[in-house]
């Protein structure tokens, strides 16, 4: 009996201490979506994010869940990005990362399949999972003895030997494929999903372009130059909202590099010069000089109590001007929750599997979204009346 005693009283010793700014949620809206999907040792966060935000869309338009191919994207996007390298004779950048624009350009011009058509990711080379270490050390070169050749005329032969290469690692894409018992081409089977690829436009918020007008949001991924309409930050924020009150999910790409995006599945707009006056004898010098790793665990502490900064149009655009905000990341987002405080956060999807302290899904506070989003795509249907009025769709 006192054995008994003394190892329950060791137990609950070593029993972690409760953290009260641990967040409790409370879901105030949350749209249906299909699994949660990895990329794995990829930089295809891009085409995890977009094909989950169409397979929402899908679901959302016709009640049926699909399964939709990556590796399919990936395939058509990393030639065509190539075919523009070489156009340029190697003075753009060649690289894994993209935007939702790839994944509509595709489905607009060469459709899209079904999972399970082609290979498995990461199966043609012995992996359970994309694994692009090995395939981009071929690419990239080939690429770039392409792009940079001092040859007076090119001949087609490089596009042959490149698509080997995306063959090889990522599977041939089909011509034809049976689904459930009927023959499709890619493009007609895009036509059987129940959307309309037109219905789509990307929006984001910068004052170097006037507001409701559109431009191609300047950063390297953004190969395909498509243009984004440009809307003051409250308005981009408005359309999240009211695109998620109407049952309208979001492919959203921005900034997850900054200190408060934690691995634990949460991220805030933290204010730096605050947090470090936050704890007993720091200061934001000491904030500063942390790692990044000490930083997260100190943010994870703190919890909802994180003080956060007020994010403003001006402080976007000094941001993006002196590189502070990047373009690293594409995610989903499909609801909003509240934490016990009442403090509102976007529910996001990530594309690395079910990490974290909500198997994948990521809360991220609004003040987060409006400090760090980039652009995102959305059914313009999801956007108020009045803003499309003044964007003129």
């Amino acid at each position: 009996m006192a054995l008994v005693c003394l190892g329950a009283a060791a137990a609950k010793k070593k029993a972690p201490a409760k953290n009260n700014n641990k967040p409790v949620f409370t879901v105030v809206k949350e749209l249906p979506i299909t699994s949660m999907k990895d990329q794995n040792r990829s930089g295809t966060c891009w085409d995890y994010s977009t094909i989950s935000f169409f397979e929402a869309e899908i679901l959302k338009a016709t009640g049926k869940s699909y399964d939709l191919d990556e590796s399919f994207v990936a395939n058509k996007t990393y030639m065509e990005r190539a075919i523009q390298v070489v156009r340029y004779h190697g003075d753009c950048q060649f690289a894994q990362g993209g935007s939702a624009e790839d994944v509509l350009a595709t489905m607009k011009t060469h459709g899209i399949i079904p999972q399970g058509i082609m290979p498995f990711p990461g199966s043609l080379y012995g992996d359970s999972l994309n694994n692009f270490n090995e395939f981009f050390k071929v690419l990239e070169p080939y690429v770039a003895a392409v792009s940079k050749s001092d040859a007076k005329k090119l001949s087609n032969a490089w596009k042959v030997g490149l698509q080997g290469i995306l063959d090889a690692y990522l599977g041939k894409c089909p011509e034809k494929f049976t689904y459930e018992g009927k023959e499709y081409t890619p493009k007609s089977f895009m036509n059987s999903l129940g959307i309309n690829l037109d219905d789509y436009v990307s929006i984001t918020s910068y004052t170097h372009h006037p507001f409701y007008t559109a431009f191609p949001v300047e950063v390297q991924d953004n190969w395909r130059f498509p243009l984004s309409y440009n809307v003051p930050m409250d308005e981009m924020m408005q359309i999240i909202d009211n695109a998620l009150e109407l049952g309208y999910t979001v492919a959203w790409g921005g900034d997850v590099s900054e200190d408060g995006f934690t691995r634990k599945g949460l991220a805030y707009a933290v204010d730096s010069k605050k947090a470090g006056q936050s704890l007993q004898g720091s200061d934001m010098a000491k904030w500063l000089k942390m790692t990044a790793a000490k930083k997260r665990d100190i943010i994870d502490s703190l919890g909802v109590s994180v003080p956060e900064i007020v994010p403003t149009q001006e402080l976007r655009q000094e941001r993006f001007d002196n590189w502070e905000l990047t373009d690293d990341h594409g995610m989903h987002i499909y609801g909003i929750a509240k934490d016990q405080n009442g403090k509102e956060y976007y529910m996001v999807k990530n594309s690395w599997g079910e990490t974290g302290d909500y198997k994948g899904t990521w809360y991220m506070t609004k003040a987060f979204i409006a400090a760090n989003t980039m652009d995102y795509l959305i059914n313009k249907n999801a956007i108020p009346a009045d803003i499309r009025k003044k964007l003129g769709i």
